[in-house]
């Protein structure tokens, strides 16, 4: 926050969402409580109709934004984006002291397009400036100042403008003393040279759209977490466009009410993301967007119940709604539909820069921001379609909450690398403490070969769960195809093998799937000794390394696991359970990875004795 590299980008995104939600959340506000001063429209389309027309420029411009951030230098962009908003503020302005109503729309309108405008510079400006271990801490502060900023404007705004007698006008000129801040800060945002300085623009925002997506779908980790991504913009626009009216007609509350509801939820967002850099131990940890999904649900679905039994009927400010039995369940719930939204958004935004061509990121981040505001329309025409059917404010809440599990599956099925790294999170978490040591030195780009001692059956999944980067990992025929978890190896692109004496064609194919693989610059892991120790002891290293670096010599990378003999998955003489409870429920255990062999350093016997100089006398 301090340095160059950050500081000064990090405040300009800041005062950006929270111009963007004073406005926005002080126009809300005015149509909600006292619409027949402004409007004889409904308040409750108006709150599902503003939200829709903010994000409409992101569908129309988001394309030649994308464009525009990587041709130009990021801060000379950002630059220009912060004068568009002064412009746009004092429009506003001039809205607010006529009271004219289309041109507070129109400016709406200006907010999305600045916003669409600043996206691709966002998030595309964070790779360049920030080390591939700091993007997590860097997004999740991006994001918690994000929506510290949306909770600050959205409280702001909330508050100016019922205040009497000056409330209009301390709004009008406050936004724009807001965006003059806002392009102070963007003045020191350091050089950050145009990734593809000669690209020539199509201003074709229909074609350019096309072309995004294209290249998107590629790469299919990066686009269903682009997807992921938009889903939750959808989730996140249903359940805050329903907050004004729900806080005044179903909690029966003041305008206080609402901001204490946005306050929470707001809240929760910031500490999710803060919470990213702690749970994901310094690494991009995708298995954290399944934990997030899950909590999406399961509190929408409380949120739900919350609201029916909500019995009270009398009208209350801030306070008298706590007092209210039954508030703190609604707010708890609000914290939490918060909170697992910042563990499910933070990885997918790291995921998204780290995986995609850098060439193309912020086109890429473009077409992200075209769906999110797809998703969002399409959210906003749901809620007005189910409200306008019948459906309640509460039900709205169960609908979205139910939808997000089936969207979640969807995902989770096609790429079972969230759900893995899910499950791998919550062992290293749940029943191993899991220390990890030297592994920085497992490589974030190329191709190498992994490996490690073989202890039990989980062995891969702590592998998995340290590694920065998905692997491919070689394992057993037999393992390989066991009913349904056969699905879950086939999606991970495990290699199977076998030994020749058993299926010499499939040992023969495993040697090749693992070339490719090489050959592609990923990562493969083995286990030399071909099958899990039944002792504690190492076996002996196969030759199978050899055969490997002879067609492909790529660096090596010994590990050795520690602390996991004994346990209810590996394999030995007596009772499994009773040597699990020996060990104790939270046993201890540790990865270390050595220094990288080059290829002509390695041979199945030194290997041998690097693993277990790495080991050491742990079993």
């Amino acid at each position: 926050m301090a340095e160059r590299r950050f500081g000064p980008f990090f405040w300009t995104q800041f005062l950006g969402a929270f111009n963007d939600n004073v406005f926005k959340t002080a126009l809300l506000t005015i149509l909600t409580y006292e619409a027949m001063s402004w409007t004889a429209i409904d308040p409750a389309l108006l709150n599902n109709l503003i939200p829709g027309l903010f994000i409409l420029p992101f569908v129309l411009f988001s394309a030649t934004a994308g464009q525009l951030a990587d041709k130009f230098d990021k801060g000379r962009v950002a630059r220009s984006v912060k004068l568009l908003e002064i412009v746009i503020m004092l429009v506003a302005a001039g809205g607010w002291m006529t009271h004219n109503l289309f041109l507070l729309i129109a400016a709406i309108i200006g907010m999305g397009l600045h916003s669409t405008l600043f996206g691709p510079v966002k998030y595309a400006y964070l790779p360049q400036h920030l080390k591939t271990s700091e993007l997590v801490g860097g997004n999740g502060l991006v994001e918690s100042g994000t929506f510290v900023g949306i909770l600050l404007g959205e409280v702001l705004g909330a508050v100016l403008v019922v205040h009497k007698p000056w409330g209009v006008e301390l709004v009008a000129f406050g936004t724009v003393a807001i965006a003059l801040a806002g392009w102070l800060c963007s003045r020191a945002i350091p050089v950050s040279p145009a990734p593809v300085p000669g690209l020539v623009v199509n201003w074709n925002p229909l074609s350019e759209t096309v072309r995004n997506f294209k290249f998107t779908r590629q790469n299919r980790a990066v686009f269903l977490s682009v997807l992921g991504n938009s889903w939750f913009w959808f989730y996140g626009a249903i359940i805050l466009a329903q907050f004004p009216v729900f806080a005044k007609t179903y909690l029966h509350g003041d305008h206080t009410v609402f901001v204490l509801l946005l306050t929470i939820f707001s809240l929760g967002i910031g500490a999710g993301s803060l919470l990213c850099e702690r749970l994901s131990g310094g690494k991009i940890e995708i298995g954290l967007v399944p934990f997030g999904s899950i909590g999406l649900s399961v509190f929408g679905i409380d949120l739900f119940l919350a609201s029916t039994a909500y019995t009270s009927t009398v009208s209350v400010d801030l306070v008298g709604f706590i007092a209210q039995p039954g508030s703190l369940r609604i707010l708890f719930d609000c914290l939490m539909i918060g909170l697992f939204g910042g563990l499910y958004i933070v990885p997918l935004f790291a995921l998204i820069q780290t995986r995609c061509d850098p060439r193309y990121l912020s086109r890429t981040i473009a077409g992200m921001n075209i769906m999110n505001a797809l998703f969002m329309v399409v959210a906003a025409l749901l809620a007005m379609v189910l409200l306008k059917a019948g459906f309640t404010i509460p039900q709205l809440f169960l609908v979205t909450a139910v939808l997000n599990g089936l969207v979640a599956t969807y995902i989770f099925s096609v790429v079972p690398e969230f759900l893995i790294r899910f499950m791998a999170w919550l062992l290293i978490h749940t029943i191993h403490r899991v220390q990890l040591i030297d592994v920085d030195r497992i490589p974030h780009h190329g191709a190498a070969v992994l490996v490690c001692n073989h202890v039990s059956y989980v062995d891969a999944i702590v592998i998995m769960a340290a590694s920065p980067r998905p692997i491919r990992f070689v394992m057993d025929h037999q393992i390989f195809r066991i009913p349904v978890l056969s699905w879950m190896f086939r999606n991970a692109k495990a290699i199977p093998i076998a030994p020749a004496k058993e299926d010499a064609a499939l040992m023969e194919q495993a040697y090749l799937d693992i070339a490719r693989a090489l050959d592609d610059g990923d990562l493969v892991c083995i286990f030399p000794e071909g099958k899990l120790t039944v002792n504690g002891d190492m076996n002996t290293f196969r030759g199978g390394i050899m055969k490997i670096l002879e067609r492909s010599p790529v660096p090596v990378i010994p590990m050795a696991l520690r602390g996991l003999w004994g346990s209810l998955l590996s394999r030995g003489d007596g009772n499994p359970f009773g040597r699990s409870f020996q060990r104790g429920p939270w046993s201890r255990l540790a990865l270390a990875v050595g220094q990288p062999l080059s290829p002509s350093e390695v041979t199945p016997e030194s290997l041998q004795d690097r693993v277990l100089g790495l080991r050491g006398n742990v079993k």
